[in-house]
């Protein structure tokens, strides 16, 4: 038979060539960089990560750290991947960026039943195919997805956040702590008082943005919220959020108004990404606003914050719990563009896109993965929403399924984490799920 048809080698289509590969079914994986770049990748890797570096909580007492496990019991490529480049994050599960993208890419590249092509999939392929082009898929293979799914595209911004070299803080301001001082202290510190605070404010709301073209609107994913526009919302609001200084006292004595986290970017500690600063202001004021925080003066900014559009089908009405398309059996997405949102989340669509393309090639029954996973609730939610106010979906509690009986408040994460885990062993098991 033909090989299986995957656009786009990001986090998503490399996790659902690594599954159909691993079972002996041959993949076309086309990844258009570097003969064509986006708007926000700066190479030719695979899973580069253009945001954040993290991968955000690594504990049973969050839903995307449940979900990180039900991967790893999958046999994710990706999410061991991530674990072999781990930087220091406290809680967090955050990775050497670089490192990532160069390891996974060898990864994939050297698997046997794996071809890449570097070119630029314009259209839908006819027969077996994934689409796991990601929120920036160019403008051509955009149409043909339109054209071809007679719906209308659905999108939203997304917002990067700006990395600073360590080197150039000034630590006679800055300090190592974590909130709490829970964890490793790997979080840099940069406090403000209230004159430092209100002078920040009032500079960053008539701040300047970058302009936006003018036939779109702009529509920002509350996850990944422009700092900026936080700020335009009050006063406080920033202090609640991004800037919250409870916990991050720099001794006893000190009591900042408001505190700039940095978090490791790399496996050397050279670079520092600013955190929940995502944004796009002019790059001249993200600079003298970055300047004015004590403790980064001198900052020297390696990258700067840049916004981009992000693009996604309206999955209630076009995907089944698969990941399979409702009007095209041949045809599977994956990733950001399904209605996902987040990297771990990414990561776990491509694995059940994958695993059930792999069933659907081998003419077995496809599976929709149980409701009590965080893999199944997040393909129920995708699937089921409201089509007319869909909007992506991070992974998180009020889309699992409710436990029964009573619980006691402070044991329900972990008894949903205990029982999302067994429910996914069970399930392994019964369908004969190949773990390498």
């Amino acid at each position: 038979m033909d090989p299986v048809k995957i656009i786009g080698a990001g986090l998503a289509g490399c996790e659902a060539a690594y599954q159909l590969a691993k079972r002996n079914i041959k993949v076309q994986l086309y990844e258009m960089r570097p003969h064509k770049m986006t708007p926000a990748h700066q190479s030719a890797y695979f899973g580069e990560l253009v945001c954040s570096n993290s991968f955000r909580g690594d504990q049973l007492i969050n839903a995307v750290g449940i979900l990180k496990q039900e991967l790893l019991l999958l046999d994710s490529i990706v999410m061991k991947t991530a674990y072999e480049h781990q930087v220091p994050a406290g809680a967090a599960l955050a990775v050497d960026r670089e490192g990532f993208a160069q390891a996974l890419t060898n990864k994939i590249k050297n698997l046997d039943n794996v071809e890449v092509i570097n070119e630029e999939a314009q259209a839908i392929f006819e027969g077996r195919c994934i689409i796991a082009s990601g929120p920036l898929s160019s403008e051509a293979l955009s149409n043909d997805i339109l054209k071809k799914t007679n719906t209308d595209s659905l999108y939203f911004y997304d917002a990067i956040a700006p990395i600073i070299e360590k080197a150039s803080i000034d630590f006679n301001k800055a300090y190592y702590k974590s909130r709490y001082d829970k964890e490793e202290a790997s979080y840099i510190n940069c406090a403000m008082n209230e004159l430092e605070y209100n002078n920040w404010y009032d500079a960053l709301i008539k701040a300047q943005c970058a302009p936006l073209k003018e036939f779109e609107k702009l529509i920002v994913f509350e996850g990944c919220m422009p700092i900026e526009e936080i700020a335009r919302r009050g006063y406080q609001t920033m202090l609640y959020g991004p800037l919250k200084p409870v916990g991050l006292e720099k001794d006893e004595h000190d009591h900042p108004v408001a505190v700039v986290q940095l978090r490791q970017d790399d496996a050397q500690a050279h670079l520092y990404n600013m955190v929940g600063f995502q944004t796009h202001l002019l790059y001249a004021e993200q600079k003298r606003l970055i300047q004015m925080i004590p403790g980064l003066e001198n900052a020297n900014i390696v990258r700067y914050g840049v916004m981009h559009r992000n693009t996604f089908i309206n999955a209630p009405k076009l995907l089944k719990p698969t990941f399979q398309s409702k009007f095209n059996d041949d045809l599977f997405f994956a990733g950001q563009i399904s209605g996902v949102e987040g990297y771990v989340e990414s990561i776990a669509s491509g694995l059940m896109a994958g695993i059930n393309m792999a069933r659907y090639y081998q003419q077995e029954e496809l599976l929709i993965f149980p409701e009590e996973s965080i893999c199944g609730a997040m393909a129920h939610y995708i699937t089921n929403a409201n089509p007319q106010h869909f909007q992506p979906m991070n992974a998180n509690f009020g889309i699992v399924k409710k436990l029964e009986g009573k619980v006691k408040k402070q044991d329900k994460k972990l008894i949903i984490a205990q029982r999302a885990l067994a429910k996914m062993k069970e399930f392994i098991d019964q369908n004969g799920i190949i773990i390498k």
